[in-house]
C-alpha cells in the first residue's frame, strides 16, 4: 500500500506504508509529507483529501484545524469517488506495472517500478486532471452529490 500527493507542477512524495492506514499513522504522515510538500514546493497552500477513515479521524481533523493558518483544506462532498484525480493517476500507474516485461518479482520489485513510473508521470498529464476539476464538480452538483457518469 502506498500514500502519494501531487500538485499542478509536480508528483510529490510516495510512501510505502508497512501496514494498512489508520488515522494515528495518517498523522505521522501529515507534518514531513503533506504539508511539507504543499506549504513548501506547491505555492498555493490548498489541499483536498477523500473522505477515507484515515483522512477523517479525529487526530487528522485536529492536526488540519490546527494547521489551517498554513494551507486551505478543503472537504470532500461525500459518496464522490469520482472526484479523486489521484485515482486516475494510479489507473495509469497500475496499467503500467501491468505491461512492464519481465514482471516484477518481488514486493521490492514492484516499488522500484513504482517509484520510478511515480516520477515519470509528466506535468501536463497532471495538469489536464486538475484542469477537470470543474467539469467533475459540476456533475457532482447536478447529481446532487450523487454518483456521476464522470
Amino acid at each position: 500500500m502506498v500514500w502519494d500527493v501531487c500538485n499542478w507542477r509536480d508528483m510529490g512524495p510516495l510512501i510505502r506504508l508497512e501496514t494498512t492506514l489508520r488515522g494515528d499513522g495518517y498523522l505521522s504522515i501529515l507534518p514531513d509529507h503533506l504539508h511539507a510538500f504543499i506549504v513548501h514546493s506547491d505555492g498555493l497552500g490548498q489541499s483536498q483529501q477523500d473522505n477515507a477513515t484515515p483522512h477523517a479521524s479525529r487526530v487528522a481533523t485536529k492536526w488540519l484545524q490546527e494547521h489551517s493558518s498554513d494551507f486551505r483544506h478543503f472537504h470532500w462532498p461525500c459518496k464522490s469517488p469520482e472526484m479523486k484525480i489521484i485515482g486516475d493517476i494510479r489507473d495509469a500507474l497500475l496499467h503500467t506495472v501491468e505491461n512492464i516485461s519481465p514482471p516484477s518479482r518481488t514486493p521490492m520489485d514492484l516499488w522500484t517500478v513504482l517509484k520510478d513510473e511515480w516520477c515519470r508521470l509528466p506535468p501536463r498529464y497532471l495538469q489536464t486532471l486538475v484542469e477537470s476539476m470543474p467539469h467533475r464538480v459540476a456533475a457532482l452538483l447536478r447529481a446532487r452529490e450523487g454518483p456521476t457518469r464522470y
